[in-house]
């Protein structure tokens, strides 16, 4: 009979001192979004080789801003840091499967959770999505994850996924096309210069829509958020387009104020 795997030092310590640490009840869930070669991909955790996949997910300390936690959550199980956090949504139904994972991975490495265990209670998690440029980030497993994968929101239906997690992954991806609207989110999801083709891409692709070309560019100048730069993106089969970067002064203001219209 094989011996069970040792109990990482991270789980020994939500054994032994999470209800010390943490809030009971609460936990954060991130939903990291990034484009790359035209499709919009979601960052996976394959939680203590379960094969089960989730998003990146962690509990609130005490005496701790909630969205402090997200931040802090985030870089822990990914080392992702620096990026924009957009609070979405609070899952609060009460036969969310939090526990059962929660006990199947302790059961993994031979350890069962008593049913009064704090773990094993009821969880409310205020989900949170990230937008990263694809290029620019490298993601860190630590003892919790050993796998990590970005995929595309097409494939998503194609994994063993935790249910849950699922429902907060569809209104992630629910919450990011409404904001869309009246939010500049594309800054964070492009490289620091890109073509008005390039945005209006990253557009269509997270509205799953075709959007009209010259009404795109109209729309997107009239916001005042870009600055066009004397440079072209070489290399393609038609005419070069030009670069943009966005207007960081003017970007801030219009996260803090919005801009006006739909899709």
């Amino acid at each position: 009979m094989s011996k069970s795997p040792s109990l990482p030092a991270s789980l020994k310590q939500l054994l032994i001192k999470g209800d010390e640490l943490f809030l009971p009840g609460i936990s954060v869930d991130c939903v990291i979004f990034g484009f790359h070669e035209n499709s919009l991909k979601i960052l996976l955790l394959d939680i203590a080789d379960s094969n089960k996949w989730s998003v990146p997910g962690g509990f609130v300390l005490k005496n701790e801003d909630i969205d402090a936690a997200a931040y802090r959550v985030l870089k822990e199980r990914t080392g992702l840091k620096d990026i924009f956090l957009q609070q979405f949504n609070v899952f609060g139904q009460p036969n969310r499967i939090e526990a059962s994972a929660h006990k199947a991975t302790f059961e993994q490495y031979g350890t069962k959770l008593s049913k009064d265990h704090w773990l094993l209670q009821r969880f409310v998690s205020a989900g949170y999505y990230a937008l990263i440029d694809y290029t620019n980030f490298t993601v860190q497993n630590d003892s919790f994850n050993s796998l990590n994968s970005w995929i595309g929101i097409e494939h998503l239906s194609k994994l063993s996924f935790d249910h849950d997690h699922d429902s907060i992954v569809k209104k992630a991806l629910e919450s990011l096309r409404t904001q869309l609207a009246y939010l500049p989110i594309g800054k964070n999801l492009l490289p620091k210069k890109f073509t008005m083709p390039e945005l209006q891409k990253l557009y269509e692709t997270i509205l799953n829509k075709p959007l009209d070309r010259r009404n795109f560019q109209r729309k997107m100048l009239s916001f005042g958020i870009l600055n066009k730069l004397n440079e072209t993106r070489k290399g393609g089969a038609h005419k070069a387009p030009y670069l943009y970067t966005f207007n960081d002064k003017k970007y801030q203001k219009a996260l803090k104020d919005g801009l006006y219209g739909s899709w």
